[in-house]
């Protein structure tokens, strides 16, 4: 383009009221604020005019005042929809992939989200005693309920697990010394670190053992009289096999007791269901924690037990209640909200056999092959009808994983469906389905997506398969 081809082009631009006026914007006007859809084309038409003075237009490419308002039109809503969409979205996850840390872990139960609504839409009863009426303790609303599914003395809960241990260390070691075995000193992810996180809370490590090799008399000869706590960390997102020896907490507790010292065993993926009993490797349960002896357990809410997002403490009335005058308490409490979802999961586990059919990840990890193999072939003919022929369809056996740092060592045989197309470039399909909504997340094995159904619910099948349908067109 020549300098009067630019004027021209420049020329034949709409403006922001002739945009404004075009009945296609006037479902952005009634969803967004006229503010937002007027610096969206104002936005828009910057790009067009710096497009037209450095790049220009193809030779022979038609232009008129109705190409250009078109152009824009559609770029403004595109770019409105995109910029003023939430940036926390929902993902259907076909990873196979039960707590997918990325993807949010644990989903919440229908009364769980119920609860966390019900409470949400008006005020609450958080701190105040509706009996005396005089102000009450957030700390006291879930306490009954975990002492009576662990046979815990007192229960405390924070926003995450790291927080519990800090909390507990901070509370009964700041300044003394803790006495752990090297094989425990494990990393959680995102650099929490249990050397770090001892740091932090004022505590100094002792380290004993070896890494694949602890055993008692280990710590009785590094017990001094400034060791304050005996520290026991399950370490539940790997596994060191062959020649091995670890201390119990049964065997760490009778340690303990020997010399007048408090036990603390941190579980990380802490279940109150015995998932062995399905399939999946043995694991000490909270209740099994508790029962051993432990003078403090501390475990998650959003992992293996299916609840929110929080850390919760079990223990003895009296470390408790320094740890409420901590505070550092007032920074790690937990809302009204995650008290609501945690107060509706811990209800479920009431009946064992009722939470396993309503907990999303306890009905994930224990769902039978037949259950699996059933979705599968129902996906699949969703799949065939969506594509037309587009792409190859299959049904496969595969393997899924616990995730978020539980179970490191367990494979649940699963259900796939493989999906191949010669249509698009390899791993388009895939990286087309990241966008849109709503974004379907799977796996990418030599050029094949493969979607699991063990993480799809059964509502999540239909739209799957139309997604695809139409990203394939």
């Amino acid at each position: 383009m020549d300098k009067r081809q630019h004027h021209e082009a420049l020329r034949l631009l709409p403006g922001v009221d002739e945009v404004l006026g075009d009945r296609r914007v006037e479902g952005l006007l009634r969803d967004f604020p006229r503010l937002v859809v007027k610096e969206g084309i104002r936005a828009v038409l910057a790009a067009e005019r710096r497009r037209i003075m450095e790049d220009g237009y193809p030779d022979g490419e038609q232009l008129s005042e109705q190409v250009f308002l078109d152009s824009v039109v559609e770029k403004t809503v595109a770019l409105v929809r995109l910029e003023t969409r939430a940036r926390l979205r929902p993902v259907l996850n076909a990873t196979g992939v039960v707590l997918h840390t990325n993807l949010g872990r644990a989903l919440l139960s229908a009364k769980a989200r119920a609860a966390m609504d019900n409470i949400a839409a008006g005020y609450s009863n958080l701190e105040l005693d509706l009996t005396t009426g005089g102000r009450g303790s957030r700390h006291d609303l879930l306490e009954s309920l975990l002492t009576t599914l662990t046979g815990a003395e007192g229960a405390l809960v924070v926003n995450n697990n790291a927080a519990a241990v800090l909390l507990a260390l901070h509370t009964m070691a700041a300044g003394r010394e803790v006495v752990v075995s090297r094989g425990q000193l494990v990393e959680i992810g995102g650099s929490f670190r249990i050397p770090e996180v001892m740091a932090q809370s004022g505590a100094r490590l002792v380290e004993v053992g070896a890494t694949n090799k602890t055993h008692p008399a280990d710590y009785r000869q590094a017990i001094r009289q400034d060791t304050a706590l005996l520290l026991h960390v399950h370490t539940s997102n790997y596994r060191i096999v062959g020649f091995t020896k670890e201390v119990t907490i049964e065997e760490l507790v009778s340690v303990g007791r020997e010399f007048s010292l408090p036990v603390m065993t941190d579980l990380g993926s802490g279940s109150i269901l015995d998932l062995s009993l399905y399939g999946m490797p043995s694991e000490p349960t909270v209740p099994q924690a508790v029962a051993a002896g432990a003078d403090i357990v501390t475990f998650s809410g959003d992992k293996l037990l299916g609840g929110p997002q929080a850390g919760i403490i079990l223990g003895k009335n009296s470390y408790l209640e320094q740890m409420k005058k901590n505070p550092l308490m007032r920074a790690l409490r937990v809302d009204k909200l995650t008290i609501a979802a945690l107060e509706a999961t811990l209800q479920t586990y009431l009946d064992l056999d009722k939470a396993r059919e309503e907990l999303p990840t306890l009905a994930m990890l224990t769902a039978d092959r037949e259950y699996l193999a059933e979705k599968a072939r129902r996906l699949a003919d969703l799949l065939e009808n969506a594509l037309g022929g587009k792409a190859r369809v299959a049904v496969q056996d595969d393997v899924s994983l616990v995730g978020g740092g539980a179970l490191p060592t367990a494979e649940l045989p699963t259900k796939v469906v493989e999906i191949q197309t010669d249509l698009l470039a390899e791993g388009e399909l895939h990286r087309r389905l990241h966008q849109g909504e709503p974004a379907i997340l799977g796996r990418l094995r030599g050029g094949v997506l493969v979607l699991d159904v063990r993480t799809l619910r059964d509502d999540d099948l239909f739209t799957v398969a139309q997604r695809i349908g139409k990203v394939m067109v």
